[in-house]
């Protein structure tokens, strides 16, 4: 939970007390360095530290999205990057919307990115003891006190960006009743709502984060760590520094919505008198244009069942972009060329689909699918014969074998009647060639009491296995399957969740659902295809690239999603 979710819903808001954007960097920035970087270079070279520790803090209330990718990039990255280490710590300071799932599946998540945390997982939860013992010296120091007016007055007294904040008349009460009050909240003498623990600083400061933020709230709520021993449980803003603290965490990173939260954490490190000083930087966090990062709106797709649940490969989350077949080495890619800045913006999703398409180029087998079958008849194939290919044009992947049959299957894509200008494939009394196989040519147009194409009557250049056909040019090359050897299959065509490029344009982002974002088409695969593995990605040549389907996959009945089409229109910087 957020530090003011309880009694507040102001806005981040640039404050007299924000530091400027630039104020960590001292020294002119080192060329290829960015500015996080250069800090803890700086750190490094001035003997501010001598070890570089970082930490992925995430809340275990929901899954993992791309937003979520960026950050542990950055945070893992950078403590790699200075042979330092790096803490996963979940910050489970909301036993209401935490649960073990999430827990499992961000530790996952993490791993699968390809990152290693240093020794066990831990958990803000693992403080709460010493979190606890630190809120009663801020309450014996003076810095400290329970709060007794409802959320309501708590809210109301606030103040404003333009007007100050009012004192609580509880603020002024004796150490000893704070304590005696402290002590019955954590004992359960108080229902939720009654009471809060704040601390006590300026209600008049123009950060309004630093007029008495609340440090504890009563709760009587299980939790999946502690079970029900506590009845009170730390602020986000309150346990989050202080575990950092507690951990040696030598460069918090974070994003730009806590930039005014960073006075808060700088005074509550201060006042338990912390051996260790973390420091807190931001940067922008990741918005990607046609995608939507909000848990709250990601959780209403899914309750919704606008999509199928938060591994839809539709989905922005880590679970959803793995089932859809994004590679870990895509994503971390993607977010290296995105890099580190204080400058809010939008990426082209353009980038992240290149990126991802560059990482499967030379590591996705080949393989022929025909995803709306058109039957053509080979009339003087002299005989069924097996192809034998690689499984890659470039790298050694090995050889597959792909039966070439009388009868065979291409796209209906493939074939015009009456061709449009510049239509390079396969027409009447037209000739093109089969994919690793004969040029072949329409002789015979065979039509349904509809007058829909049905069957194609085609003959074969028998001197055009492996060559070029002579005293002609042969443009267009089309992709195959055998009609007795092929395999049916499950082909799921995924496109972007949104039509806008901002989803939240308009009053409701739902209204700007993509409709067509899945089809579900009746394929016909080579017979190599059929025993891919789950996760098994693939180019189905001139279609896409293609996952066979996490869960769903099996030989029996081969499911593949589409990852990406093979369209790029990303042109990355040189």
């Amino acid at each position: 939970m957020k530090p003011n979710d309880v009694v507040s819903d102001l806005p981040n808001h640039p404050t007299q007390n924000s530091q400027a954007s630039t104020d960590s960097v001292q020294q002119e920035q080192q060329p290829g360095l960015d500015f996080v970087r250069q800090v803890i270079t700086d750190d490094l070279a001035q003997g501010r530290t001598s070890s570089v520790v970082t930490r992925f803090p995430p809340e275990p209330n929901g899954y993992l999205h791309i937003g979520h990718v960026k950050a542990i990039c950055l945070n893992f990255g950078v403590a790699e990057e200075f042979k330092g280490v790096c803490n996963l710590r979940f910050d489970d300071t909301n036993p209401d919307a935490e649960e073990q799932e999430y827990v499992t599946g961000i530790e996952n998540d993490v791993k699968w990115l390809g990152f290693q945390w240093d020794g066990e997982a831990r958990y803000a939860s693992k403080y709460f003891d010493q979190l606890y013992t630190w809120a009663v010296q801020l309450i014996q120091q003076g810095d400290a006190y329970v709060d007794l007016q409802s959320p309501e007055e708590i809210k109301l007294n606030r103040g404003n960006f333009v007007e100050a904040g009012k004192n609580s008349p509880y603020r002024d009460v004796s150490v000893e009743e704070n304590l005696s009050r402290f002590e019955k909240m954590r004992d359960g003498g108080y229902g939720e709502g009654q009471a809060v623990l704040r601390a006590k600083i300026d209600m008049a400061s123009p950060n309004v984060h630093m007029r008495d933020p609340i440090l504890y709230r009563v709760l009587h709520a299980s939790h999946h760590q502690t079970g029900d021993k506590w009845k009170i449980y730390p602020m986000y803003d309150y346990a989050h520094p202080l575990s950092d603290a507690i951990e040696g965490v030598t460069h918090s990173l974070c994003t730009l919505e806590f930039q005014d939260h960073r006075a808060f954490y700088d005074w509550v490190v201060a006042k338990v008198h912390s051996n260790a000083v973390p420091r807190q930087y931001e940067s922008s966090r990741l918005n990607v244009d046609y995608t939507i990062t909000s848990k709250r709106k990601l959780r209403r797709l899914v309750e919704g069942n606008h999509v199928n649940g938060w591994d839809d490969p539709r989905m922005p989350t880590v679970v959803g972009m793995r089932r859809r077949g994004f590679t870990a080495e895509g994503l971390r890619d993607f977010c290296k060329r995105v890099g580190v800045s204080k400058t809010e913006g939008i990426v082209d999703v353009a980038m992240l689909e290149f990126c991802i398409r560059q990482s499967l180029e030379n590591t996705a087998a080949r393989g022929m699918a025909v995803l709306n079958p058109l039957k053509v008849t080979l009339t003087n194939l002299p005989e069924a014969m097996d192809l034998v290919h690689a499984r890659h044009p470039n790298v050694d992947m090995g050889e597959r074998t792909i039966p070439l049959t009388q009868e065979i299957y291409i796209d209906r894509s493939d074939f015009e009647e009456v061709p449009p200008k510049g239509f390079k494939r396969l027409t009447p009394e037209g000739e093109v060639r089969l994919r690793h196989a004969y040029v072949i040519k329409c002789d015979e147009v065979i039509k349904d009491a509809n007058g829909e194409v049905v069957e194609l009557k085609c003959s074969i250049d028998a001197d055009t296995l492996g060559k070029k056909p002579e005293g002609r040019k042969v443009k267009g090359v089309i992709h195959w399957v055998s009609a007795e050897h092929g395999l049916p299959a499950e082909v799921r065509i995924y496109d972007r969740l949104f039509t806008e490029a901002d989803p939240e344009v308009g009053d409701d982002f739902l209204a700007n659902l993509n409709q067509d974002s899945l089809k579900i088409v009746q394929a016909v695969i080579e017979p190599a295809l059929a025993q891919a593995k789950n996760e098994e990605r693939f180019q189905f040549e001139r279609e896409g690239y293609f996952v066979a389907d996490r869960y769903d996959h099996s030989t029996e009945k081969p499911v593949f999603n589409r990852i990406l089409d093979l369209r790029d229109s990303f042109k990355p910087a040189k």
